[in-house]
């Protein structure tokens, strides 16, 4: 039976269904049980025993838990491992990720464990990496663990954090109630339980910081989405005010420094709101538990050292832990262990192709169609689009209206209305003159920069063609897009040459599939803005 997991990646934690990480999650406590009885026959199981095979560390940005947990999982493995040096390496000289990573895929290594401030580059290699290995006819497709991209996810993270939450949920999926204390901004680990914790059946997330470190609205969304039940409160002392006060609490370190000087000035105040302090203990509820994903600032600690021989403590059990769930995940994408899973629930993928957004329609009493006119005489032949920015102010439609003419290209003559309708509505309304054809592509790209619009084709001063237009289901293959996160790998500052590629959400908004990004649909083609 082939074995479900070996070849894949883990970019980002729904790279794995709910079913594979309770499959994983039972091998995580099968290895440390055998570990803790220091049985080696049990341990043996666990291991790829191949010392041919490659697993690269490239750690492009600061580490040392992650770094070394990964490096010591790969020797229990007895596997080759091998490091880039990043401060010597060619990314120096200019070169790709892409080329970089595709000449050490050509050199037998078949896993790559990856940390950049660039996000979305694991998604970007392992696509990239993949092709390179078809078309030179490698045996093997090389997986690529993400171990932190940016402010995006870090999903070997939150596999080990999930797991500590099972360990004092006496592994029961059905209820987790959870506080997220600190920096929920920038935080990465708190940002991949946004879905990953939706491996528990029923969710409360009690979200604890002042609204300069709260969560940001896309990451809320997704859980609501999840059906997470959400409270946000400013400060732990407002929270323990609450009443309803979780046994487990995950806290992350403030990364103030990212937030420019007013932050700075205010730095105490708001260190304060998320840290914890001595007169706090008899307001948690008994058997409370305190996590950090570490490492803690030695100055300004969220969980002070004065707790760490407490009953609290669970942070240190969580980073041993980190290296348990790394061998069993390098053992999964290498094929030592997961031949015996069988899933019993299909993965449903979403279906991009059933959602139409292009409508053509019959003009309205076509025998007597309306003549739109541009100025004083009617439009003999030519194009309307109509029914531009419905509801927006004649500033906001203006600028909309130019950035359509950017991006289709409408120059020439012509010009661009704000009329007031219905309701008081100002609309933006788009003409131009001349024997003018819209192909398949130039309705996904008016449909993409201007949804809800109504597209007229004019013949002989009468409409023809009539199209309709709502949001794309996901936006892609145009060169003028772009991700406006620099830290995207898809943004062109990084200059590596990825096209952005966009998935609608289901607040009609624009998800980077690489970085998570949200934007409005105007905000995805500020590459034309700049340009121009």
């Amino acid at each position: 039976m082939k074995n479900a997991f070996v070849g894949r990646s883990l970019c980002v934690i729904e790279d794995f269904s709910i079913e594979e990480r309770q499959y994983l999650f039972s091998k995580i406590r099968e290895l440390k049980a055998a570990v803790r009885a220091e049985d080696l026959e049990a341990q043996q199981k666990f291991r790829l025993e191949d010392p041919n095979f490659g697993i690269y560390e490239v750690f492009l940005e600061d580490s040392t838990r992650t770094k070394e947990s990964f490096r010591n999982a790969a020797k229990f493995h007895h596997a080759k491992v091998s490091e880039l040096a990043t401060s010597s390496s060619s990314f120096n000289k200019g070169e790709s990720y892409a080329d970089t990573f595709n000449t050490l895929t050509g050199y037998s290594n078949k896993i790559f464990i990856v940390r950049s401030k660039v996000e979305g580059v694991c998604a970007h290699l392992a696509k990239e990496c993949a092709e390179f290995a078809n078309r030179n006819e490698l045996t093997k497709v090389p997986s690529f663990i993400n171990a932190g991209d940016g402010r995006h996810e870090h999903p070997t993270q939150e596999l080990l954090d999930e797991y500590t939450f099972l360990e004092d949920n006496d592994f029961n999926y059905d209820n987790l109630h959870v506080a997220l204390v600190g920096d929920l901004f920038h935080g990465r680990t708190v940002h991949s339980k946004a879905k990953g914790l939706s491996i528990f059946k029923n969710v409360t997330v009690d979200l604890v910081a002042p609204k300069e470190l709260g969560m940001p609205d896309s990451y809320l969304l997704i859980m609501k989405e999840n059906g997470f039940t959400v409270n946000l409160y400013s400060s732990i002392d407002e929270y323990l005010n609450s009443g309803n006060v979780a046994k487990q609490w995950y806290f992350t370190r403030p990364q103030l420094e990212r937030m420019g000087e007013q932050i700075l000035k205010r730095q105490d105040e708001l260190r304060a709101s998320i840290t914890f302090k001595k007169e706090f203990m008899d307001r948690l509820p008994e058997g409370s538990k305190f996590y950090h994903p570490l490492p803690r600032h030695k100055m300004f600690p969220t969980i002070p050292t004065f707790l760490d021989k407490t009953s609290l403590n669970g942070w240190e059990r969580q980073s041993i832990n980190g290296m348990y769930t790394r061998i069993c995940l390098l053992g999964l994408l290498g094929g030592s262990i997961g031949s015996d899973f069988i899933p019993t629930r299909p993965v449903v993928k979403e279906n991009f192709q059933d959602e139409e957004y292009i409508f053509e329609v019959e003009p309205k009493n076509a025998s007597k169609t309306k003549e739109y006119s541009e100025g004083v005489n009617p439009i003999s032949n030519g194009i309307v689009i109509d029914h531009i920015g419905v509801g927006d102010n004649p500033e906001e439609i203006r600028e909309h209206m130019s950035l359509i003419v950017k991006v289709l290209e409408l120059n020439g003559k012509g010009g661009e209305w704000v009329s007031q309708g219905k309701e008081d509505k100002y609309k933006g309304i788009i003409f131009r003159p001349g024997d003018i054809e819209f192909s398949r592509k130039e309705l996904k790209r008016l449909a993409a920069v201007a949804s809800g619009c109504t597209l007229n084709i004019i013949k002989n001063k009468k409409v023809v063609k009539k199209y309709r237009t709502t949001l794309p289901p996901r936006i892609y293959n145009f060169d003028d897009l772009a991700c406006t996160n620099e830290n995207c790998i898809s943004n062109p500052a990084n200059g590596e040459g990825v096209p952005a590629m966009f998935h609608k959400t289901s607040d009609n908004k624009y998800e980077c599939i690489y970085c998570g990004k949200n934007h409005s649909f105007t905000e995805i083609w500020n590459n034309v803005k700049k340009k121009n």
